[in-house]
Parts: C-alpha cells; sequence; structure tokens
C-alpha cells in the first residue's frame, strides 16, 4: 500500500533524487519553463508552486527555506523580486504543464513545465511547444 508515501522515487537514491528536483526548481525559476518528463514535471510543479508561496511571504524566513531547494542566489533574488510580486493576486496554480509528446530516445512522455503569465508571450502553450520542437530539429541536424 502507498499510505503516507508523499514522494516519487524516480529510481533514484535520495541524494541524486533532491539534486535532480533541486535543478529542476532553480532552472524553472530562472528561465521561466523547462522539458522534462511527465513524473518529473508534476513533482517540479508541486516544488516550484511552494517556492513561490515562500517568495510571496517574502521574509527572511521564507527566503532561507528557498535557499535550501534553489541552487543559485541570483535565482532567489528573482523570484523574490520578480516572480513574487507577478503572483501576488493569484491563489496558486502559477505552473501549467503542456505535453509536447514522446522524446525521441526512448519514448518517453514529455512536458513543459511553465510559469503562467509570463511577460513578452502572448500565446504561452504554443510559444511553448513551437520552441521545443525548434530546439529539438535544431539538436537533430548536428
Amino acid at each position: 500500500m502507498r499510505h503516507g508515501k508523499k514522494t516519487v522515487k524516480f529510481g533514484r537514491e535520495s541524494g541524486h533524487r533532491k539534486a535532480m528536483m533541486r535543478n529542476l526548481v532553480t532552472s524553472l525559476l530562472a528561465h521561466e519553463h523547462v522539458s522534462t518528463t511527465i513524473a518529473k514535471g508534476k513533482e517540479l510543479k508541486r516544488q516550484a508552486e511552494h517556492m513561490i508561496t515562500f517568495g510571496k511571504r517574502g521574509d527572511l524566513h521564507s527566503r532561507r527555506q528557498v535557499l535550501r531547494h534553489v541552487a543559485d542566489k541570483a535565482v532567489v533574488r528573482k523570484l523574490f523580486e520578480e516572480l513574487a510580486p507577478r503572483y501576488s493576486e493569484r491563489q496558486g496554480g502559477y505552473t501549467r504543464l503542456v505535453k509536447i509528446g514522446p522524446r525521441r530516445g526512448d519514448g518517453s512522455e514529455m512536458v513543459i513545465v511553465e510559469l503562467v503569465d509570463r511577460p513578452g508571450v502572448e500565446n504561452p502553450v504554443a510559444a511553448a511547444v513551437t520552441s521545443e520542437v525548434a530546439e529539438a530539429a535544431s539538436t537533430d541536424e548536428a
């Protein structure tokens, strides 16, 4: 039974799993979108929403808690100075998952995890999928 099991293990040991999620959260907050598998995307969404909620609180204790999960101090500064004010009126739901189809190498289903209401992006879902397809095409040509 899975009673009380809150984390997904991803077939990795705890240190590797924590480092992977820490890197994914840092990348998402830095670039405002990241491509990953569905299972990792769901866990990333959960943790990123938690970090943005800490950013909205804005106190020193919240900043220190975020520093435990985000690898770069510049990204923490961005979270507290740019992202938290952007989502101050929103009561959750700061991220979205956009399915982009199977990965070419192993067929694993991929998603783009992105922050909602990104400035400069009119149709974020289409923009994310288009950029991901263009990135995959440039990788295939190389």
